[in-house]
C-alpha cells in the first residue's frame, strides 16, 4: 500500500502536468505575421479593448475594419497609451504587420493618436 505522502506528491504532479498545457496555451508567438512587409494603416476606431493578453482596436479604414493587436496594457499604461486614449471615433495611425492568413488582422509596432506616438514591442 503506498504511503500517503507519496500518494499525495505523485497526484499534486501529475494534476500539475497536466495543467502546464492549458497556462501555455493562451499565449502566441508572433511568427504568424509577416514581418518582412510592413504596413501603416491610419483610420478611425470603432471600437478598442485594454485587456489581457493584449489590448486591441478595431480600426476602420477605406473599404474595410482590421483587428489591431496592440500591446498588454502594463507595457501600454507605462509607455503613456491609456485606456481612455483608445476611444470610438478618434483617428488612429498604426504601424506592423499583417498575420498570415488574416488580412484583416495586424500586429501594431507603434500608434499615434493625437499626434503622440507609443512603441508597443
Amino acid at each position: 500500500m503506498p504511503q500517503p505522502r507519496s500518494f499525495a506528491l505523485r497526484t499534486a504532479t501529475a494534476l500539475a502536468a497536466l495543467a502546464l498545457p492549458a497556462l501555455v496555451l493562451p499565449h502566441h508567438g508572433w511568427s504568424g505575421y509577416d514581418s518582412a512587409n510592413p504596413l501603416t494603416l491610419a483610420g478611425t476606431i470603432r471600437e478598442a479593448g485594454y485587456e489581457h493578453p493584449h489590448g486591441y482596436i478595431k480600426l476602420e479604414v477605406p473599404g474595410k475594419t482590421w483587428t489591431v493587436v496592440l500591446a498588454p496594457p502594463s507595457r501600454m499604461e507605462n509607455r503613456g497609451l491609456a485606456a481612455t486614449t483608445l476611444k470610438a471615433g478618434a483617428a488612429a495611425q498604426v504601424e506592423g504587420y499583417v498575420k498570415r492568413g488574416d488580412a484583416t488582422e495586424l500586429r501594431a509596432e507603434r500608434i499615434t493618436i493625437d499626434g503622440k506616438t507609443v512603441e508597443l514591442r
